[in-house]
């Protein structure tokens, strides 16, 4: 397409986004600057499928943090002059459609690159005519216009185009086919979700957040999934394809739309020998042809984009002990790739695209599971890695001693147990085959390969002069004794100058490469803070288990599925075995050819928490790096080390135990139906083998706090379809608050400044006492009503508090010795519960501030979690506030939160700057602690220009952030509520609170 047509400043950017829930509906937004019309007018919004759902219903329709992203999720620039001038009507109805349809025809000829333009020369390029199928040119989306309609007013600066019939071929699917394995990488959209769009869009003008430079092509906003099968199963992988319709871009855009139209002309990229292999067996079984990405090419690009955006990719493990190793992107380079595959290749990575296979191997993973199905007769190469866990090395291997009568070689410093020959004593004994044990035999076999890769790799390293190693490939398998043999040797040899390093998809380097050759694959720009990893269960990574949809199209396609028991079902059946424990390998491991033997026992596998090791990737372009952070490299979220054993152990307890009442809930909250109970005991069968597989390998999903495991409980109830388990009772609460707040605002207006600061300050600290995560408060509210706990705790409040420094913060807000301090210019409050602590507590501060000219955001979660209250919540919490209080209303029209300003109000104060606005910004997450290193763009806007950030909540002010330090003035406000953390945290117990004013760094 012509580049004039994609850097026009009038170019229409076309928003791409997949109906939810059964059709692959699609909307068009016209992001160009509002242009003068000649005929003004409302364009009437036609009918809508029936099945389809309005955009209140996406709010409760996702099942993950997919929903996050604030615009729909495809954007695609093209020139298309003068279309809403075009488009405009005087309220005719003949106009109207005579309008509608040249809008419509003006738009498919942009699309297809048919309008002209005045580029260089006058020329344009000319795309093949559209048609009702979808066809890649260079693997670049092409629109289906057939049937678009426009919907709400075409006056408005982003007026809505539903495109019915615009396949999902968006979603892209890339393989990598070796002699063993098959490794498949693809891509699912997010579903869309919005809210008050009005009151986004004021937010947005009050915080100057624009879109900024748009690229020629979009950052996707979805998922990337990781799928593997055997290669000798080649028949169960063009089932998985089929089933989920991949190669037509995923089922939700087709298998369940009976009108969607096939793709004759579909390609899909792969790598690997069986690119090559298996092209005609792809065509004939799936009519899609394999277009063929050079091996090395796609290992090189897929390291390079996991070591630059996954935050926890590489690591090193020696001696069974993991550790997360943070990569400085300007130190990447050079450093030698070595994949593991059926054969060893060794690659010197000098930059992006800059790369020279330097070595290799014939010995590889291939070699071991060969040897091993010869010897062993294993069926699978899981079950032969699963043979070594129980073998012992010393009845098969010739060690050391077995020559010097159990003595040791001290002059040359090898000791009795180092090997001297693998498979040695094979020789002199006189046995069969038959009379090895199948476990000895594997694990002699695995020493032997594992060893002299990692020997030959340091060889090479030393040979360029590399001091950092990172392995890949499907042999390793995240299996615990393979990458310690490994890491044992390069440590040997190199006499630890040369660190051995391992990456968490260490076997789908090819595969991601493969899927970074798609012309617009949207990810080469992607930074780290916009991937998050998710670890769902309905997704096993493993092929040939399951097919057919996610959990997430259940309750909706069950009718339809082609096996008679759903996948939870089978998961809730087999919860038992996923659980049990799995014995480790032995003790009494031996050494290897030139030196000892790792002590590592080995890590456990096992086929069914195997898929649990790599989960999918969310692109999440809209997040970003919360810029008041004083030091983003060096800031960790996390206040709670759970590398501590015993640390591990107790918060694995508590959240053991709080998971019944917490079912009890989830299933309530959907009303106690059949099918809310079936998905009850399945989301505590997932999350308890979770929590067994953590406590089994701390380190299997990444560098592991405690907010990861929080926010891993909110991730598997939103997996069960549990939305917002605390709906009603967030709904109970806020009203009863509410009731009261009148009196408390009387109450506070009659006090001198000094006085009603504390007052408000205790009044935030007694309402955190509000916390459904908390077992203490669950026990309270068996015990007496929301006023009478609230009034309880206010009256518990005595200074000094275990952490006090109110008399600082007192100052810089009030001053000292008759001279006032300028007030802050912009408040974020980070803002935690519902019901009384948001209502009681953080709105009457956050009035304060407004009372002094600060303008004031507060900011919530973009998801529901526990009790937490939302961003989509708060603006209706705030408008019945403001029914009682004129600086609430007036900074609440301020800031876009009250849609129809109310003219009547119950206080009379007179101290309210009108111009100060109240607004709400979501945070870009969906758990009780937040990572300010993955924050809305919203949140980072309303950030450049704040000076103050108040963190209330344990979550946000305790279990994560209490040793974050900011650009600003921080104000860190919490109760403790778990008698642990007190002792740990701030030397103190139960009920203690902490108020920490920090001044900027």
């Amino acid at each position: 397409m012509d580049q004039s047509l994609i850097q026009s400043p009038q170019s229409l950017e076309v928003n791409i986004t997949p109906f939810p829930r059964g059709r692959s509906q699609f909307y068009l937004h016209d992001h160009r600057p509002n242009l003068s019309s000649h005929n003004p007018g409302q364009v009437t919004k036609k009918a809508l499928p029936q099945k389809q759902l309005g955009w209140c219903d996406l709010a409760a329709g996702g099942e993950d943090m997919a929903g996050l992203t604030e615009d729909p999720v495809l954007e695609i620039d093209d020139k298309i002059k003068d279309l809403q001038n075009n488009n405009n009507n005087n309220n005719n109805n003949n106009n109207s459609n005579n309008n509608h349809k040249e809008v419509i025809e003006k738009a498919a000829l942009v699309v297809r690159g048919e309008e002209n333009c005045n580029n260089q020369g006058g020329e344009r390029d000319m795309a093949p005519p559209a048609s009702n199928s979808i066809h890649r040119s260079g693997s670049r989306p092409q629109l289906d216009l057939s049937k678009a309609a426009i919907l709400g007013n075409s006056e408005e600066r982003d007026p809505t185009i539903l495109l019915p019939n615009q396949s999902d071929d968006i979603s892209h699917l890339a393989l990598d086919i070796g002699g063993s394995l098959i490794k498949l990488v693809y891509f699912s959209r997010h579903e869309d979700r919005s809210i008050d769009n009005k009151r986004k869009k004021t937010v947005k003008e009050r915080l100057s957040i624009s879109n900024g430079n748009r690229r020629s092509y979009p950052i996707l906003g979805g998922r990337l999934h990781f799928v593997k099968f055997e290669t000798s199963k080649l028949n169960e992988c063009l089932d998985f394809i089929s089933s989920k319709q991949l190669h037509y871009g995923g089922i939700d855009s087709h298998h369940w739309n009976s009108e969607a139209p096939a793709n004759g002309n579909a390609v899909i990229k792969a790598t690997g020998g069986g690119a090559y292999k298996f092209a005609d067996l792809f065509k004939e079984r799936l009519g899609v042809s394999i277009d063929k990405e050079d091996e090395m090419d796609c290992l090189v690009a897929g390291a390079n984009f996991l070591l630059k955006a996954i935050r926890h990719e590489a690591f090193t493990h020696m001696e069974g002990h993991k550790d997360f190793v943070q990569i400085d992107h300007n130190d990447l380079f050079p450093y030698l790739l070595v994949n593991i595959g059926s054969g060893v290749s060794m690659i010197k990575v000098d930059g992006d695209g800059k790369f020279q296979r330097v070595s290799g191997t014939n010995v590889g993973g291939g070699t071991y599971w060969g040897l091993g199905r010869l010897l062993t007769k294993c069926k699978s190469f899981d079950e032969l890695l699963e043979l070594s866990q129980r073998g012992d090395n010393r009845t098969i291997d010739m060690l050391v001693g077995d020559i010097y009568g159990g003595m040791d070689y001290s002059k040359i410093g090898l000791s009795a147990s180092t090997i001297a020959s693998s498979f040695g004593k094979a020789i002199s004994d006189k046995k069969e085959l038959e009379d090895y044990r199948p476990e000895d035999i594997s694990l002699s076999l695995l020493r032997m390969i594992s060893y002299n890769i990692g020997q030959i790799s340091y060889l090479n390293a030393l040979r360029f002069g590399l001091k950092r190693i990172f392995f890949g490939g499907f042999f390793i398998r995240g299996h615990a004794y393979t990458m310690d043999t490994i890491s044992f040797a390069v440590h040997f040899w190199s006499q630890g100058e040369a660190q051995a390093m391992f990456l968490r998809h260490e076997g789908f380097l090819g595969a991601l490469g493969a899927f970074m050759s798609y012309e617009k694959h949207g990810l080469d720009d992607l930074m780290v803070h916009q991937l998050v990893e998710r670890f769902p269960m309905g997704a096993p990574y493993t092929g040939g288990k399951i097919h057919g949809p996610p959990l997430g199209d259940l309750n909706e396609k069950a009718s339809i599925l082609l096996y008679l028991i759903s996948w939870m079902e089978k998961f809730v059946l087999k919860g038992t075995e996923i659980t049990a424990p799995v014995p480790m390998a032995p003790p009494g491991t031996t050494g290897l050819g030139g030196f000892e033997v790792p002590s590592s026992k080995g890590g456990t596998l096992r086929s069914d928490a195997s898929a649990l090791n790599v989960g999918v990737l969310h692109l999440v372009p809209t997040l970003e790096v919360f810029p008041l952070l004083a030091n983003p490299k060096m800031y960790e979220p996390n206040t709670i080390d759970l590398s501590d054993h015993g640390e591990l152990e107790y918060w694995f307890t508590v959240l053991s135990e709080h998971s019944p009442d917490l079912v009890d809930k989830a299933v309530a909250s959907e009303g106690g139906t059949d099918d809310a109970k079936r998905r009850g005991d399945a989301f505590a069968c997932a999350f308890s083998a979770h929590l067994a597989r953590l406590m089994e390998e701390p380190a299997a999903y990444g560098k592991l706090g405690l907010a990861n495991l929080l926010e891993l409980r909110e991730e598997c109830l939103r997996e069960f379809q549990f939305l917002d388990v605390y709906r009603s009772i967030k709904q109970r609460e806020n009203e009863a608050s509410l009731a009261v707040l009148p009196d408390l605002l009387v109450e506070l207006d009659c006090m001198d400044e000094e006085a009603r600061l504390l007052t408000l300050i205790e009044g935030v600290l007694a309402a955190n006492i509000f916390d459904w995560g908390s077992r203490a408060c669950v026990d309270l509210y068996h015990k007496g009503t929301i006023i009478e706990i609230y009034r309880m705790s206010r009256n518990k409040m005595q200074r000094p508090w275990r952490v006090d420094d109110f008399e600082l913060f007192k100052e810089r807000m009030l001053g000292s010795g008759g001279q006032k301090p300028q007030p802050h210019k912009r408040a974020l409050v980070f803002v935690d519960n519902s019901g009384a602590d948001i209502v009681l507590g953080m709105l009457p501060l956050a009035r304060e501030l407004l009372r002094r000219g600060t303008e004031v955001v507060l900011v919530a979660n973009s998801l529901p979690a526990l009790n937490d209250v939302t961003a989509m919540e708060l603006p209706d919490i705030v408008a019945e506030a403001a029914k009682h209080c004129n600086i609430l209303r007036r900074a609440a029209e301020a800031g876009g939160l009250l849609v129809d300003a109310m003219t009547n109000t119950l206080d009379g104060s007179k101290e309210i700057p009108s111009s100060v606005p109240l607004m709400v910004v979501e945070n870009g997450c969906g758990s009780p602690c937040i990572d300010l290193r993955q924050v809305s763009s919203e949140l980072a806007a309303a950030a450049k220009d704040a000076d103050l950030i108040i963190l209330e909540g344990m979550g946000r002010a305790l279990h994560t952030n209490f040793n974050a330090r900011f650009k600003c003035e921080a104000l860190k406000l919490a109760m403790v509520k778990n008698q642990r953390l007190a002792e740990k945290l701030i030397n103190g117990k139960i009920y203690d609170c902490v108020c920490r004013y920090e001044p900027a760094s």
